[in-house]
């Protein structure tokens, strides 16, 4: 029997491919080195875990508002302003499962059949399936010559058709720890303002920004833009509550409350209990962020010593997130025994065979030729990783 023709080129993302290979070879007792996953190592803070205990012992596990219990959507409101002096109202939030179902109910609800979207490539692996799945079509704009790896707006004047709908953004960067200027934001919004294009903008990792790097919101940026932004974010990265599932979309309420139903007819609403953790986490004490990013600070710098003392190894300096992008092609072409490794695809291969070090190609996030290295790890593991990616690289020939 045919399955759905929408799903027939769906693929699993492939940095969940790449760590399932790395925990196969892991099992078989082999030290693995892993840099595919985009995900704190840091166990959720004590004072949020101990609110969602407490809300399971006073019975919070019943079904709540399709858009997310009122005291989350208001924490998150209060974070906006006191984060990124932005001003919603409750009803402009959605709280979905994930910052991933935010993105993909936004996509739902703003893109018909054949409407394009412009996608910045490096891109995160998500964006241009979750396009295609709701019937859009995907508008690449490569920024890989660009020495920031930014789209500019000459670029996306540039890409824009009659059928344009949606421009995707994402800053800080995943995968290459790109952070977007305010001017260079603002330069955005005046092309978006001008076509009427609407814009989602995925700010995961605003809080894990490197001075002397500042973080803007795009609708700080670009105000003129509020109503017409679906602006996507969550607590996975900064609160390192990436199996919590707990995300938001905060945007205009004519487009929130036709995301929330359909989010209401796909996963109800959020775990209850998670939720009442959530609000601690937004509403509690935040030295846990300042200590988190301190730490991934260290090892970002750590990161970038490590690179850059590899001969032909040409890697921007991350100024978010927790990512290191580095341009391979001075690898391809070459061989190690009688394997020669001409994409960097293969490349990760080699290094997840060779030298138990996982990677995730630049292929899956539309830019070959690079590698993407998660710095989420402890000092040691990160340190022993980038000793091994050294002498991997070296033994090509």
């Amino acid at each position: 029997m045919p399955f759905a023709q929408r799903t027939a080129a769906l693929a699993i993302s492939p940095t969940l491919a790449t760590a399932a290979k790395a925990k196969a070879l892991a099992a078989q007792g082999i030290s693995v080195i892993d840099f595919s996953m985009g995900e704190p190592d840091f166990d959720t803070p004590a004072h949020i875990k101990a609110a969602c205990a407490q809300a399971l012992t006073n019975g919070m596990t019943k079904y709540g508002p399709a858009a997310g219990l009122p005291a989350l959507r208001t924490a998150i409101a209060a974070a906006l302003q006191r984060d990124c002096d932005l001003r919603y109202q409750a009803n402009e939030i959605l709280v979905t499962c994930g910052a991933k179902e935010a993105l993909f109910a936004a996509l739902q609800v703003l893109v018909d059949s054949g409407d394009e979207v412009i996608v910045p490539a490096p891109y995160w692996v998500s964006y241009p399936e979750q396009v295609k799945l709701c019937g859009g079509v995907p508008v690449f704009v490569e920024t890989q010559t660009r020495p920031d790896l930014t789209l500019t707006a000459t670029q996306l004047e540039q890409a824009c058709t009659s059928r344009t709908k949606v421009v995707m953004l994402n800053s800080p960067s995943n995968p290459t720890g790109v952070v977007y200027s305010r001017a260079a934001l603002a330069a955005i919004g005046r092309v978006c303002a001008a076509r009427g294009l609407w814009v989602i903008s995925d700010e995961m990792y605003d809080r894990l920004v490197y001075p002397p790097a500042t973080f803007s919101s795009f609708v700080t940026a670009a105000p003129e833009c509020r109503e017409q932004t679906i602006l996507v974010n969550g607590l996975s990265k900064t609160y390192a509550m990436t199996g919590w599932r707990i995300g938001y979309a905060a945007g205009p309420a004519a487009a929130i409350d036709k995301m929330t139903a359909w989010h209401s007819q796909v996963v109800t609403h959020p775990t209850s209990f998670a939720q009442h953790g959530a609000v601690a986490a937004l509403s509690g004490d935040q030295a846990c962020v300042a200590t988190m990013h301190h730490a991934f600070q260290q090892r970002r710098d750590a990161t970038m010593r490590g690179l850059r003392a590899i001969p032909g190894l040409q890697t921007p300096e991350p100024a978010g997130a927790f990512f290191a992008f580095p341009n391979v092609t001075h690898f391809l072409g070459r061989t190690a025994g009688e394997r020669t490794i001409t994409t960097s695809l293969e490349l990760a291969d080699y290094l997840l065979d060779q030298a138990h070090v996982a990677v995730v190609a630049g292929e899956g996030f539309g830019a070959p030729g690079f590698i993407r290295l998660s710095y989420a790890l402890e000092m040691p593991a990160l340190e022993e990783g980038l000793k091994r990616l050294a002498t991997a690289l070296a033994q090509l020939q």
